[in-house]
C-alpha cells in the first residue's frame, strides 16, 4: 500500500490552490499566492476569480514563483448559462489578462432540458476564445445526477475541445463523487483522446485524494496521473497535506471550495 506521505507529496503537486469566495480581495488572493510556497512543494495552479488575475501575478513575481505555479480562472461561473457568447467574451477577457488556464461551466440545465447542441456551442466558443490557455470544462455533475447524463455531458465537452473535464464547481449541494469520477475517467479513456480530468468541491483530507488517485490509476495509468492530465480544486486540503507530511498549517485559513 501506497503510504500517505506519498500520497501527500503527489496531491500537493497537483492542487488547483482555490478561493472562489463572494468576500475574496486583493489581500486574500496575496495570502493565498503566499500560501502555494511550501516546504513541500507547490501547486500545480491558482484558481481565482478574474478580478484578480493581476493581483495573483503581482505576488507570484514577488515571490519568485512566476511560471512556476499557474494561474487558472472560472467563466460563466458558477450558475453555467447557455449564453455562449457571454462565455467567450469572459473566457477571451481572462485569457487576455494573464490567465493560463480557465474553468468554464457547461451549461448543464440545457443538457437536463434535453438540448446538448447548447453546450457542444458554448465549449466550442470558449475553445476558440481560450487561444493556447488550456480550457477546463465543469459539468456540474452532481446537478446532473444521472450516469448517462455525466456521461454525454463529457461526451460532448471532450468532442468540443476541452483539456479537461471537471466535476464541480463547489457551489451546489453535491459536488465531486468517486462514482462520478470514475464515469467522467471512462469516458476521456473511451475517447482516446489527450483530456484531462480535475476533482473539484469536498476534497478535504489525504485520504480523500487517495482514493482519487488510486481510482484514476486504476482506469487510465498510474503514468497518466501528472499535472498535465490530473487535477484537484481545493483549498482545505492543502493544510491537511501538509499535516501528513508534518508541516504546520499555512498562514493563512482555508478559502474557496
Amino acid at each position: 500500500m501506497t503510504d500517505l506521505k506519498s500520497i501527500a507529496r503527489q496531491a500537493l503537486g497537483l492542487m488547483d490552490l482555490t478561493s472562489l469566495n463572494d468576500d475574496d480581495d486583493s489581500a486574500r488572493i496575496q495570502a493565498l499566492c503566499r500560501r502555494a510556497d511550501t516546504p513541500a512543494g507547490r501547486p500545480a495552479a491558482l484558481c481565482l476569480y478574474p478580478a484578480f488575475i493581476e493581483d495573483a501575478q503581482r505576488e507570484l513575481d514577488a515571490l519568485g514563483l512566476t511560471h512556476r505555479v499557474r494561474i487558472a480562472t472560472v467563466t460563466n461561473f458558477p450558475d453555467g448559462a447557455p449564453n455562449a457568447e457571454r462565455a467567450a467574451r469572459e473566457t477571451r477577457l481572462a485569457v487576455a489578462a494573464g490567465a493560463d488556464e480557465v474553468d468554464v461551466v457547461f451549461p448543464y440545465r440545457s443538457l437536463l432540458d434535453g438540448a446538448p447542441d447548447v453546450g457542444r456551442l458554448l465549449v466550442e466558443a470558449c475553445r476558440e476564445a481560450c487561444g493556447g490557455a488550456t480550457l477546463k470544462v465543469i459539468l456540474e455533475s452532481g446537478e446532473l445526477k444521472d450516469p448517462a447524463l455525466i456521461r454525454q455531458a463529457a461526451e460532448i465537452a471532450i468532442i468540443a475541445g476541452a483539456d479537461f473535464i471537471k466535476t464541480s464547481t463547489g457551489k451546489v449541494a453535491v459536488n465531486a463523487t468517486l462514482e462520478a469520477a470514475e464515469i467522467m475517467l471512462e469516458t476521456i479513456r473511451d475517447s482516446g483522446r489527450d483530456v484531462g480530468f480535475k476533482a473539484a468541491g469536498g476534497i478535504r483530507t489525504t485520504e480523500d485524494a487517495k482514493a482519487y488517485l488510486e481510482l484514476a490509476a486504476r482506469i487510465m495509468g498510474k503514468d497518466w496521473i501528472s499535472p498535465a492530465h490530473f487535477r484537484f480544486g481545493a483549498s482545505g486540503l492543502l493544510d491537511a497535506l501538509l499535516a501528513t507530511l508534518d508541516i504546520g498549517e499555512t498562514d493563512a485559513a482555508p478559502s474557496g471550495y
